[in-house]
């Protein structure tokens, strides 16, 4: 229907109801003539763009709430590929989830976000490393004029494994973020990694075995997918890096029952008695992650939360395990536990 042919009806309406108009006074006052169609040849120059209004810059008068220091603002889940160097050589393309923020002092309004996206732009096609990172950060501290600045880096790494008999090979995929964080003039750089294995319930197994050898009853032990995520601070003033895969494979030789991707029987198999010579508790998971994180000269800080997602209960079973100041905390993200599942 036209917007002429609604005009008539609405009329026609008005005069069955008895209900009467108000009167149109054509002044462009009351309602202006407004252009209803894009331009899209209109382009800015200085002098427009100096009549823009900008809000975030304006004075603290604008400030909602409590006009008070704010530790983190900026842009979470902004996407784009990004390449990363490879321990064997070369680099790979992924792509990747960006969080930036910064801290936004009292008597500041806000921030223009777009400026952290536009600072990155400007390094995202280096090969990332946490020297570019820091040049990143650098970048949009000083658009911003902040003190405190946070980049975290999100994707999937893959990896070729090997079968445990058949020799198949297929690819792993690792859910890793690097992190760069400064905090009062001191900055420190992360890495995360979620390690998905199998935890054989030592508990389950002595009990099935008791039932085999006391009552000829056949049984078998539990065991769940389970989940570690591994944060490290990295030392400076070590030369050698710590690359992905070497954590990749720090996690595997703590707790070798890593989920399998191609599998034939004979895989099946071997992993069942892998399984049964690697029985562990949450508590020994996250100390066996642990052992080689404290060996390693390149790791400073560090933390490990496990959850086994158990087959026998309907609940979970966690620890975390902290070596540090960096990660240790009263209190707890509740959804913490809720955010270690792997499908």
């Amino acid at each position: 229907m036209s917007f002429e042919d609604m005009t008539a009806l609405s009329g026609s309406l008005s005069r069955e109801t008895g209900e009467e108009k108000p009167a149109k006074t054509g002044s462009k006052e009351s309602y202006p003539d407004l252009k209803r169609v894009y331009d899209p040849g209109f382009r800015v120059g200085e002098n427009y763009r100096a009549t823009l209004p900008d809000l975030q810059n304006g004075p603290a008068s604008l400030i909602v709430g409590a006009n008070t220091r704010i530790e983190h603002v900026g842009i979470s889940n902004f996407r784009l590929p990004i390449g990363y160097k490879l321990r064997a050589g070369g680099s790979i393309m992924l792509e990747t989830s960006v969080t930036g923020t910064v801290s936004l002092e009292a008597n500041q309004k806000g921030i223009n976000m777009s400026r952290i996206m536009r600072s990155f732009y400007d390094y995202a096609e280096n090969q990332f490393s946490f020297e570019v990172m820091a040049a990143a950060i650098d970048a949009y501290k000083k658009d911003l004029g902040s003190f405190d600045a946070r980049l975290m880096m999100r994707f999937s790494f893959p990896a070729q494994v090997t079968s445990l008999r058949s020799g198949l090979k297929g690819w792993q995929y690792y859910e890793i973020a690097l992190e760069l964080v400064e905090t009062a003039g001191t900055r420190r750089k992360i890495i995360h990694l979620d390690y998905v294995y199998s935890s054989t319930c030592p508990c389950s197994l002595e009990l099935s075995e008791h039932a085999r050898r006391e009552r000829g009853q056949l049984a078998t032990p539990h065991s769940q997918r389970s989940v570690a995520r591994i944060s490290v601070v990295l030392n400076d003033g070590v030369d050698d890096p710590l690359w992905f895969e070497d954590l990749i494979e720090m996690a595997r030789f703590a707790v070798p029952t890593e989920t399998q991707v191609m599998v034939k029987r004979e895989d099946e198999q071997a992993f069942a008695e892998l399984n049964a010579a690697n029985p562990i508790f949450v508590e020994d998971a996250v100390r066996a992650f642990a052992a080689p994180l404290i060996a390693d000269p390149r790791v400073g800080d560090f933390r490990v939360v496990a959850s086994h997602q158990e087959s026998l209960h309907s609940h979970d079973a966690v620890a975390v395990l902290s070596e540090g100041t960096t990660f240790i905390g009263q209190s707890l993200d509740p959804r913490m536990f809720g955010s270690l599942i792997h499908s």
